[in-house]
């Protein structure tokens, strides 16, 4: 695993739409909070160990699909396929930012489309259920030992309980699965007066996870509507994940920053 040639072009932010699984876009988010597309960063996309490969799996994304459901019964926010779109997409876009090279920035996406498929089984202890799940369709589709390595470590170690960064892998996963805070997860019959997480959720109009390699900083930039909710509710819900965020970031050789309404908070 290692970085790329610094002194190559740094990816585009590309505005390109892509229709992606059951017509949600892929990629990351603009600064406005608007769910974007991202260009294809490199031609390995669509070979074997890939992140179209593992989302052309029908048994992973009947496995995704049911896992939402099963996580909407329970009242938790959404966890379908806009939320494993967008992690895989972040995930690559950090790395790819940060210069590391692309077979790491394409096993980061398939780590981050893959990381919640174990709430299919049970929301207690997913990421490592995801990881046992993931195993089988990774060696269906031949990923080498050493990259499917990479990928399981991340998906069974991105959870705050008991998850650790071990590896630029994981530590990308981690920074864009908890930087997906956003009204869109709300579902439609949440009730944002009696969930303190629905509540959080809806009053955050915009998140924007913002790479800056030269400064070697991560910035989380969150619009929150504070007639919703206010900042500290923020915090209380979501505090331990910040923790971990800065953790990983440091393992990318970063520092983890938070912005809310443009004013620095961390």
């Amino acid at each position: 695993m290692r970085r790329a040639d610094p002194e190559r072009e740094p990816p585009g932010d590309g505005l390109a739409f892509r229709p992606g699984h059951e017509g949600v876009p892929l990629g990351g988010r603009t600064p406005s909070g608007e769910e974007r597309a991202v260009p294809e960063p490199h031609a390995e996309r669509g070979g074997p160990g890939t992140l179209e490969a593992v989302r052309s799996s029908p048994r992973i994304a009947a496995f995704i699909a049911a896992a939402d459901d099963f996580l909407g019964a329970q009242g938790f926010t959404e966890h379908g396929f806009r939320h494993a779109n967008l992690v895989g997409h972040i995930a690559r876009n950090v790395l790819l930012h940060l210069g590391y090279d692309p077979r790491t920035a394409e096993l980061a996406a398939m780590a981050g489309y893959l990381h919640d498929v174990g709430n299919v089984v049970s929301r207690a202890y997913h990421g490592q259920t995801s990881a046992m799940i993931a195993y089988d369709l990774l060696k269906e589709l031949g990923v080498e030992p050493r990259d499917m390595a990479q990928v399981l470590s991340a998906v069974g170690n991105h959870e705050e309980q008991y998850g650790v960064a071990v590896s630029p892998v994981g530590a990308a996963v981690i920074l864009a699965d908890k930087s997906d805070v956003h009204r869109s997860r709300v579902r439609k019959d949440a009730s944002i007066d009696m969930d303190i997480h629905d509540r959080v959720n809806y009053a955050v109009e915009a998140s924007f996870l913002r790479v800056d390699p030269e400064a070697a900083t991560l910035t989380l930039e969150l619009r929150i509507d504070t007639t919703i909710s206010q900042v500290l509710e923020y915090f209380e819900i979501f505090l331990e994940r910040m923790v971990m965020c800065r953790r990983a970031a440091r393992t990318l050789g970063c520092d983890f920053r938070i912005t809310v309404n443009d004013v620095p908070v961390l």
